[in-house]
């Protein structure tokens, strides 16, 4: 195989390791959903103070310009969020599990209502969906707070074992395909010697 080849069938290993990675730690917050939750808030509030700090240096490098003040007090907000989501990783979980269930109680519902009003070809997919997502929010919010020690720690671990199972997908179809389109390289050796020649060498 040429050294590209090699090469591509490396970044396509690393692409599956790192899909069995994300698997495990899916399968694993799945199982203790509590941590999960736990984990996914400070992570989230890490992301927003290190947003807003990017975002205050960006704004700094940008003062003179008309954007600046709007810069600015977006980054502070995204301090200010990233400070109170790491203070109060319990709390903030409980709000944002109260969100998430308004947002499924109002998707549901108009998806509900607009597929018996619009009767499409999708009537009964569309159907399904909302009274799926309007029980979900039910569910959550008839069992808030308690649903907060849960419900965010398991979608969190379910994005990680789709997103796994999808780049170990594309790590193994990726070596199969640069297996299957790249030539192997011939081995370069001396050539064989011919009879004449070696009969010529024998009787000399």
């Amino acid at each position: 195989m040429t050294r590209e080849g090699r090469r591509l069938r490396r970044g396509f290993s690393r692409l599956a390791a790192l899909g069995i990675v994300l698997v495990i730690g899916g399968i694993v917050g799945l199982v203790y959903t509590a941590a999960a939750t736990l984990t996914s808030m400070l992570l989230f509030g890490w992301l927003l103070l290190i947003g807003g700090v990017v975002g205050l240096l960006q704004a700094v490098q940008s003062r003179g310009t008309g954007y600046f003040w709007l810069a600015a007090v977006v980054a502070a907000l995204n301090i200010a969020a990233g400070v109170v989501v790491i203070r109060h990783p319990e709390a903030s979980a409980e709000a944002l599990t109260m969100f998430a269930a308004l947002l499924f109680l109002t998707g549901g519902l108009f998806r509900l209502v607009g597929s018996v009003v619009v009767r499409g070809p999708q009537f009964g997919w569309t159907l399904f969906q909302g009274a799926f997502g309007l029980f979900l929010g039910i569910l959550v919010l008839f069992d808030w707070p308690h649903s907060s020690l849960y419900v965010l720690g398991a979608f969190f671990s379910l994005a990680l074992l789709f997103d796994g199972l999808g780049l170990i997908a594309i790590g193994v179809g990726g070596r199969r395909i640069v297996r299957m389109v790249t030539p192997a390289v011939p081995v370069t050796g001396p050539a064989p010697e011919s009879s004449e020649t070696a009969q010529d060498q024998s009787n000399n």
